[in-house]
């Protein structure tokens, strides 16, 4: 009720401010990122590899994002953005055109902001955000396999989402997907909501999101849910989950040119009736990163993390992972760079293998770059050298 009490006050924001379309003022901008490196990893499934991959410091896209000023405050706002791989011209996502972000919403300075669509949850946008991947890029420095979402992977189909004014450096924000199954109003929905904030130097957020499955018969994680998990080596066994959580919380602190900055995760596998697996499977993973702006053309960056399968679906010798991850930027100009990324993982014990089928050696997956790749191997190294230019 309070949702829709929220809801109904920015619609009536905007009718109201409707009355005055002489001080409307309309702002639609076409931006974008290309992004490409050649990329160097020492392991995928059994074997070197040297190629070029797109989207590394950031993924390549373009995108359309306006405003309309309606008054009193209050503005309407959409954004359209599609993600594309640069070396083959590939949609980002088969079949969508905009796969990044789609959504149209209203925002009022006293009463926030509401936005319906395709959308990043509140759990990355306030607690992902001052995580590593801001510093070192998802590709390398996501956490291993990106098993606890701070990264881009996760975004949520036809949701609603509110987020508060800042008061007192405090920011809120609620998120609901609709599973849009009849009769059965829990699949396949989403829920997010997270809290953060922002006080000079300090930042802090703490983030919640679970996502339902649709079920059903399959060996993969139903697509018709409004949200989607990615898919790496540490979690294969388990993407026929009923229910996934995620929580977390992340800090950072900034002294001069130098940010530091940490972050927990606990992420919740639950089967249900139609999983292949048949115990709750837990990954908690804890972080710290590091970024120096050295001077107005160069910035370094640098994370470790460390990922434990506490519960294990029955595996005694769980699979623990260790990353490190290093990130070089310089900038020729405001919207030019060229980059250098380093990783390092090495895992040990014993994960499940895609469909839950048998007991195998943990294999490493560096970020959410080699998620399809694993190394066959306990380690994997990953290196890139890259250009970035955005418009």
């Amino acid at each position: 009720m309070r949702h829709s009490k929220l809801f109904a006050g920015l619609v009536l924001a905007g009718l109201g401010a409707g009355a005055v379309p002489a001080f409307a003022q309309t702002s639609v901008t076409l931006y974008g990122i290309v992004d490409d490196a050649v990329t160097y990893s020492s392991n995928q499934n059994g074997k070197s590899n040297t190629y070029l991959r797109s989207g590394n410091l950031a993924g390549s896209r373009w995108g359309l994002r306006g405003t309309e000023d309606l008054g009193g405050g209050t503005k309407a706002l959409f954004q359209l953005e599609n993600g594309f791989d640069l070396n083959n011209g590939a949609l980002g996502t088969s079949g969508s055109m905009f796969n990044r972000q789609a959504f149209v919403g209203l925002k009022n300075d006293r009463l926030g902001t509401v936005t319906i669509g395709r959308q990043y949850t509140p759990y990355y946008l306030m607690v992902g955000t001052i995580g590593p991947t801001t510093y070192v890029t998802g590709a390398t420095g996501a956490h291993p396999g990106d098993i606890d979402g701070l990264d881009t992977t996760i975004r949520i189909n036809n949701s609603v989402t509110y987020t508060s004014p800042v008061m007192w450096g405090v920011t809120a924000s609620l998120q609901y997907g609709f599973g849009g199954q009849a009769g059965a109003f829990s699949k396949g929905n989403t829920y997010s909501g997270a809290l953060r904030y922002d006080g000079g130097p300090l930042s802090l957020a703490a983030g919640y999101l679970r996502l339902n499955n649709v079920g059903g018969s399959g060996a993969t994680w139903n697509g018709a849910s409004t949200g989607t998990p990615g898919t790496s080596s540490l979690n294969q066994g388990y993407v026929t989950a009923d229910v996934l959580q995620h929580i977390a919380v992340a800090g950072i602190y900034t002294i001069g040119s130098v940010t530091f900055g940490a972050t927990y995760s606990n992420v919740q596998y639950k089967p249900g009736a139609a999983s292949l697996f048949h115990d709750t499977a837990i990954f908690n993973t804890a972080g710290v990163h590091a970024s120096w702006v050295v001077s107005p053309q160069w910035r370094l960056a640098a994370a470790y993390s460390y990922t434990a399968a506490s519960k294990a679906n029955g595996i005694t010798d769980a699979a623990t992972y260790h990353q490190v991850s290093l990130a070089q930027v310089y900038s020729l100009s405001k919207r030019t760079s060229l980059y250098a990324l380093e990783a390092w993982q090495h895992a040990n014990g014993k994960s499940l293998s895609a469909n839950a089928a048998s007991i195998i050696n943990a294999g490493p997956a560096i970020g959410d770059s080699q998620n399809s790749t694993p190394s066959a191997t306990s380690s994997q190294v990953v290196g890139m050298l890259g250009i970035r230019v955005d418009f």
